[in-house]
């Protein structure tokens, strides 16, 4: 039998579906394997490339293939899908992903580890009960907005308005100020959880290396630096800082035709949570710098006057995207008067 060079997965919840192929391209194997199936099939097969979609679990089988000595390509969805010929099934999803993986222009995604998985597990919990904690603080001012009280914006007010209110609207409105009590309790519920998870954070910053050298960069903070590493790891993949920030969405969005160049709005592609991570770090940096003599010459406050504040914050943002690559690259420590 002929010996198989790549081997598509396409990855499933219970039942896997496996395209292999020799050096030509030529189909060799084509079947469905159960979840249970999977390692040890693979045990049994010569080293080979193995193409998969980056999604949910692809990270887990990428590190149990490599241990297998199989060689691991994650390649993004949507670069993908170009290959899938006729409608869309597992095998065909397979052989297109077989397809994708031998060929060396579409991009790649590096296998993260667990630590760093972990890191961005952090992260997405925490987004998730802040954008709880903003929904429950919502309800409230909503809820007290119906029968005409309302509340300053904010969240450090929320608890002493509401004891006003509480306070003035005595038992007629009993059945509301119950609610009300109940939404204030899972407030301080999630506000204590987010805490616990700051921690967290905290102690994986002071354990990395990387966090603390581009957490010196201006606009930079705990947050940003944690989820940078935890994602990118050194951002090795990338070539170039261009690169880095337009993988982030915060480079603009091109519309070439012969000798017409036209550059439009960034283009939000990537991981939005970093880029927004960014973006308000560089906001409280042009934020802290507008209107000081110290920084009257900087290229940023120059800019926000020039062409707006958001513009040169999204400017900044994908500045510092640049200097954290170089950095993590060089291993140096940010320096201001660096040219």
């Amino acid at each position: 039998m002929e010996n198989i060079t790549a081997i598509g997965l396409d990855l499933a919840k219970n039942v896997f579906q496996v395209h292999g192929a020799n050096a030509q391209g030529k189909k060799l194997v084509v079947k469905r394997l159960k979840r249970s199936e999977i390692l040890s099939y693979f045990a049994t097969i010569k080293p080979c490339l193995v193409g998969m979609e980056a999604c949910g679990g692809a990270h887990q089988w990428a590190r149990q293939l490599e241990q297998l000595g199989h060689k691991v390509k994650l390649m993004p969805p949507q670069f993908v899908k170009a290959f899938v010929q006729g409608n869309k099934t597992d095998a065909r999803d397979a052989a297109a992903i077989c397809e994708a993986a031998s060929r060396d222009s579409v991009p790649t995604v590096v296998v993260r580890s667990r630590e760093s998985q972990q890191t961005q597990s952090l992260h997405r919990v925490r987004e998730g009960w802040m954008k709880q904690r903003v929904a429950t603080a919502n309800q409230i001012r909503g809820l007290l907005a119906e029968f005409g009280y309302t509340i300053t914006p904010g969240m450090r007010r929320l608890y002493n308005e509401v004891r006003e209110w509480q306070a003035k609207s005595g038992n007629e409105l009993g059945i509301l100020s119950g609610l009300i009590e109940e939404l204030l309790a899972h407030l301080r519920q999630l506000e204590e959880r987010i805490s616990k998870i700051d921690q967290q954070i905290l102690r994986v910053y002071h354990e990395s290396s990387a966090c603390k050298l581009i957490e010196s960069v201006p606009g930079v903070g705990i947050m940003t630096a944690t989820a940078i590493v935890g994602t990118f790891g050194n951002a090795s993949m990338y070539t170039t800082g261009r690169k880095f920030a337009c993988a982030l969405g915060l480079t603009p969005r091109e519309h070439n035709s012969g000798d017409k160049h036209v550059l439009l709005g960034i283009n939000k592609r990537g991981n939005g949570y970093i880029r927004k991570l960014l973006v308000h770090g560089a906001r409280s940096v042009l934020r802290a710098r507008t209107g000081k003599e110290k920084y009257a010459d900087d290229w940023a406050v120059k800019l926000a006057e020039r062409r707006g504040h958001n513009k040169a914050a999204c400017a900044l943002a994908a500045k510092n995207a640049r200097r954290i690559w170089a950095m993590l690259q060089s291993g140096e420590v940010f320096r201001t008067e660096y040219a």
